[in-house]
């Protein structure tokens, strides 16, 4: 449990950053190499390197070199760890407001019965 909630933390924190959720979503559309990624944004290659080094360990991204090109992937079953996440917090807040509408919808009853 706590291995997973640590690969949780890695992925929030590697999607925290506009420019890497930028990626994210370049890569949603397919595979891309460095220069690919990095061509619209405004920032050194090295820096680019660094964001895409943080995906890549927080498990989101793949990488792979082919001779001097290295292409960077998407994990879309990265993904679906944090969209479980989320799906399962969704779920009990959802509870919650359902439980007090009951509790709002009796205690009005209460009130208007007397």
């Amino acid at each position: 449990m706590l291995e997973q909630t640590q690969a949780l933390d890695r992925m929030f924190q590697a999607l925290s950053d506009q420019s890497r959720r930028g990626m994210i979503d370049r890569l949603g559309r397919g595979p891309a190499s460095v220069t690919e990624l990095a061509q619209p944004l405004d920032m050194a290659l090295p820096t680019v390197m660094k964001h895409l080094q943080v995906l890549e360990t927080s498990g989101l991204v793949l990488s792979e070199k082919a001779g001097r090109v290295r292409t960077y992937h998407l994990r879309k079953e990265a993904l679906a760890a944090v969209e479980r996440w989320i799906a399962e917090r969704k779920a009990s807040w959802n509870r919650t407001f359902d439980r007090l509408d009951i509790f709002l919808a009796d205690a009005s009853t209460e009130t208007t019965d007397e």
